[in-house]
């Protein structure tokens, strides 16, 4: 059995002083995938990420971004998109800087379109050394509203005349080609692909609350949701917790902190676990982690854990 997490923290260092640490600890998982962890390594908790060897790509951006990907044992590779990523051993010390160089053979070229995020800390797979599976921790630009949407005085956030939007788009147009060619290229090393992460988009309409009124919210664009459609297929990507939840509504595993969006539970999946087929074929259980009460909550988000019977 193999047990993996993707979990949005929305700050490490906010997330342990809400208990991180204590699920982490009880939680189990031979690997969890995290985004936005929003921290140089210089400044991590004391123990971090408790007994995990951990790859970790925090970004240049001072407080933004960041992903990482912890495992039980030292993985046997380390990819990223900028500069190398760290391996970290338990007590938090890096190991080796263990990031694959962009011109080599066994990695492909990173898509035109997504250089411009390479230092961001948005993507960081690992090969594990227990099992022939390739993750990835994917953390996706949320974007904002095309140019024609947006009415000043309507807007929570200052216009930009679309600029979030369209680079949401770049990154959406180079991830796909990048996705399928990482897909490939575990396919030749004999191993399966589990992409996991923030994806910012809600496929269907199972997937976000009052559906109807957000075909004219970023996150549920019609143009978002067939690039998802793009990716995910019997032959591509399965979406694993839809795969073991079919036709229910959620469950959800991002919420507002405004209002009572998480005590009426009106949230959005946007968290994925995204498998090659044999791989989610395997996929014997999936839940959302979602706290008892607002004032327990780690994050905006909750943990989306999946029990995989492969040989850890």
């Amino acid at each position: 059995m193999l047990r993996v997490a993707t979990f949005n923290v929305n700050g490490i260092r906010a997330a342990h002083r809400r208990g991180f640490g204590a699920w982490l600890d009880g939680r189990g998982c031979d690997v969890v995938a995290l985004q936005e962890v929003r921290a140089p390594i210089a400044a991590l908790p004391e123990r971090a990420f408790g007994d995990y060897y951990t790859a970790y790509d925090p970004g240049t951006l001072a407080g933004r971004n960041g992903v990482a990907i912890l495992t039980r044992m030292p993985p046997a590779a380390v990819r990223g998109w900028g500069a190398p990523a760290v391996l970290l051993g338990p007590d938090g010390a890096p190991l080796v800087d263990a990031g694959t160089e962009p011109d080599d053979p066994a990695y492909p070229r990173l898509a035109r379109e997504l250089r411009e995020f390479a230092s961001q800390g948005r993507y960081l797979e690992v090969d594990l050394a227990n099992a022939p599976v390739t993750v990835a921790s994917l953390y996706l630009p949320k974007g904002g509203l095309p140019a024609h949407l947006q009415l000043p005085g309507r807007m929570r956030e200052k216009p930009d005349g679309g600029a979030r939007y369209e680079r949401k788009m770049r990154f959406l147009a180079g991830f796909a080609r990048q996705v399928t060619a990482s897909r490939r290229a575990a396919r030749a090393r004999g191993r399966g692909f589990l992409l996991m992460g923030d994806f910012n988009i809600a496929h269907g309409p199972l997937d976000v609350v009052n559906w109807r009124r957000q075909h004219r919210t970023e996150g549920f664009f019609p143009e978002e949701r067939a690039w998802l459609d793009g990716l995910i297929g019997p032959r591509r990507l399965v979406d694993v917790v839809r795969r073991v939840h079919p036709g229910v509504q959620g469950p959800y595993s991002w919420w507002s902190w405004l209002g009572e969006s998480f005590t009426n539970d009106t949230g959005w999946r946007i968290d994925l676990h995204l498998a090659t087929p044999t791989l989610a074929r395997s996929a014997v259980a999936a839940v959302v982690d979602r706290e008892p009460s607002r004032d327990a909550r780690l994050s905006d988000h909750a943990a989306v854990v999946v029990d995989y019977v492969t040989s850890p």
